[in-house]
């Protein structure tokens, strides 16, 4: 078995100090994929930066207190690569893949993104460059017998069924009729070729949302996003034999806003 989880920690040396370093020490996982660290490797205390059993890469963004991904993994990774040879992007903290036996790993942070805002463009201009290479990495994965799962949080959601306030959502940044087309892209059988894990096994489900603002009552009403994701090479995506989001049991027991998302592939 193999068992990933994706996790936007919101900060991660204030995530450490809410209960983040207590979780990693439970999670079964064999793959954990951070985003929005926003730390330097320097910066961050020795049980997060390099906790005992684990092997950790960190890729903090140029830009200081930005973005920033990480990767934890139980074994060696046989090869890192960070960043997708993009030469914007790949120095802003946002991509970070790990080669682990059969199965190439990464962590990806999309920009988020707001309308009508330089944010919007540069969004744009990341998913521009960022399919091509998933389709490369598809590709150059099945030319080797491998399989792909790229975790994180790709700040958009998907279907109607994705988030909770859906109507009011329809002109905001994360649920624009661009920004869904181009992940059905992504998830297209002759376009991108990846599978959603989550919703390949819960097709029907509201959610599970994996994001609730800290505004209002949205985490206790279950008013929420789902915006973290596992997209799948076909192959490891019929492997998966389950997922759940690690909703916290209450509001005060949260480390971030986004919760853990965690599949289980028969591998």
């Amino acid at each position: 078995m193999l068992t990933v989880t994706t996790a936007n920690v919101n900060g991660l040396r204030a995530a450490a100090k809410k209960g983040f370093v207590e979780w990693l020490a439970g999670t079964s996982a064999d793959a954990v994929c951070l985003q929005e660290v926003r730390a330097e490797e320097a910066q961050l205390p020795e049980d997060v930066r390099a906790p005992e059993g684990w092997f950790t890469v960190h890729a903090p963004a140029a830009a200081k207190g930005r973005a920033g991904v990480s990767l934890y993994t139980r074994r060696e990774p046989d090869a890192v690569r960070i960043g997708f040879g993009s030469a914007e992007f790949d120095s802003s903290g946002r991509y970070v893949e790990a080669e682990l036996p059969g199965v190439t790993v990464a962590s990806l942070y999309l920009p988020s993104g707001e309308v009508g805002t330089e944010r919007q463009d540069e969004k744009y201009r990341f998913m521009g460059e960022f399919l091509p290479y998933l389709k490369e990495l598809r590709t150059r994965a099945a030319a080797d017998g491998r399989e792909v799962v790229v975790c994180g949080d790709w700040n958009i959601a998907h279907q109607e069924a994705d988030l909770k306030n859906w109507k009011s959502n329809k002109k905001n940044a994360g649920f624009l009729p661009e920004e869904r087309e181009w992940l059905s892209r992504v998830l297209d059988e002759e376009d991108g070729g990846y599978v959603d894990v989550v919703r390949a096994l819960h097709p029907e489900q509201e959610g599970p949302y994996s994001w609730w603002s800290y505004r209002g009552r949205a985490f206790d009403n279950d008013s929420g996003w789902r915006i973290d994701y596992q997209i799948a090479t076909p192959g490891l995506a019929a492997k998966a034999v389950k997922a759940h989001v690690e909703r916290a049991a209450s509001h005060g027991e949260r480390w971030s806003d986004h919760a853990p998302v965690t599949a289980v592939y028969d591998v």
